[in-house]
């Protein structure tokens, strides 16, 4: 068997079981293994494929959108794929690989200062929605306000979550940025079984948590900045926020220990479910999120204090490895 075309192997990613030393089944959904790395290829090809039904997007259309990393990367992966220029706006906190991977596919990059807002006027966000109003033929999904985003993960991850577990599944926790991921899956799973817990994992400094003061925060993938129809509270039973200095110490751990080489939000996911986990029971059934690859955060050296500690552990065995032989020695 193969495919015809890149796109149809988005979505399917498998479970896998992952033990944070919790009493419940704790399942990680490998969304970092669709083909451009991320969960993010699901909605980006929903929308576009939306878009050109409607007619919204045509040949030789440009197409133009803000991103902290991974959904720009989908973006210009499908752009290359379907003959469409790609305009890609982040912010500077976007890491180094996914600026050069968006570069790779062929698309043009424009890096943003850092805001706390995306909504002020200087954001990725809305340079975006500026320079869409500006090129002729040019098409925005705006992931942060399109309903389809959310629409995407109802017809696809949620459904594909409740096959896979069997219909087990009583908790689902997931990181929260524009929340398509959760709102659509949250939507879905509480269609199937209203008991189904619905968790998600936000920044402490994000527009929600902070009452719509934001302070800036280094999670790439996670926080509710912005007020937007995608974002479904009445499916979230609780949201938990979660610290860069917590999810990024949990990102090394789940590579060294657990052998999940994923990126910050999936760091932030599982501190979360870590915690939360603990109260839970043999009986439960708990799905988590891991996002994106650790491969996109390399050069942030969030990997660099556990290599370290591992160097000084083989410093140490050389060390005492040579006392013993200078004893036998003597």
């Amino acid at each position: 068997m193969y495919y015809n075309s890149l796109l149809k192997t988005i979505g399917n990613t498998p479970l896998v079981k992952i033990n944070l030393e919790s009493p419940a089944s704790i399942l990680a959904k490998l969304e970092y293994l669709n083909p451009s790395g991320s969960l993010k290829d699901r909605p980006a090809l929903f929308m576009i494929e939306e878009a050109e039904r409607k007619g919204l997007l045509k040949a030789g259309n440009t197409i133009i959108d803000a991103s902290s990393g991974n959904y720009g990367i989908s973006l210009a992966m499908i752009g290359a794929i379907k003959g469409y220029s790609v305009i890609i706006c982040v912010p500077e906190k976007t890491s180094t690989e996914k600026q050069q991977t968006i570069k790779a596919y062929g698309a043009e990059l424009i890096v943003c200062p850092d805001t706390a807002n995306v909504e002020d006027p200087n954001s990725y966000h809305n340079l975006a929605i500026k320079l869409s109003k500006e090129i002729p033929n040019s098409f925005i999904p705006n992931q942060y306000l399109n309903l389809s985003n959310t629409e995407t993960h109802y017809k696809s991850t949620g459904p594909e979550i409740w096959h896979q577990t069997e219909g087990k599944i009583t908790h689902f926790i997931a990181g929260a940025g524009t929340c398509g991921t959760i709102s659509g899956v949250g939507q879905y799973l509480k269609q199937q079984n209203p008991a189904i817990k619905i968790i998600g994992v936000d920044s402490p400094n994000s527009f929600r948590a902070t009452k719509g003061n934001p302070k800036p925060y280094q999670i790439e993938g996670i926080g509710i900045d912005l007020d937007s129809p995608v974002v479904d509270y009445t499916v979230m039973d609780e949201i938990i926020e979660v610290s860069d200095k917590d999810a990024f110490s949990y990102v090394p751990l789940l590579a060294s220990k657990y052998g999940f080489l994923v990126g910050l939000s999936s760091g932030a996911v599982a501190y979360a479910t870590a915690q939360y986990t603990k109260q839970l029971t043999k009986d439960n059934y708990v799905v988590i999120i891991f996002g994106d690859s650790g491969r996109a955060y390399l050069t942030k050296n969030i990997f660099a204090e556990s290599k370290s500690e591992q160097s000084k552990s083989v410093t140490n065995r050389l060390r005492r490895h040579t006392l013993s032989n200078q004893k036998q020695i003597l």
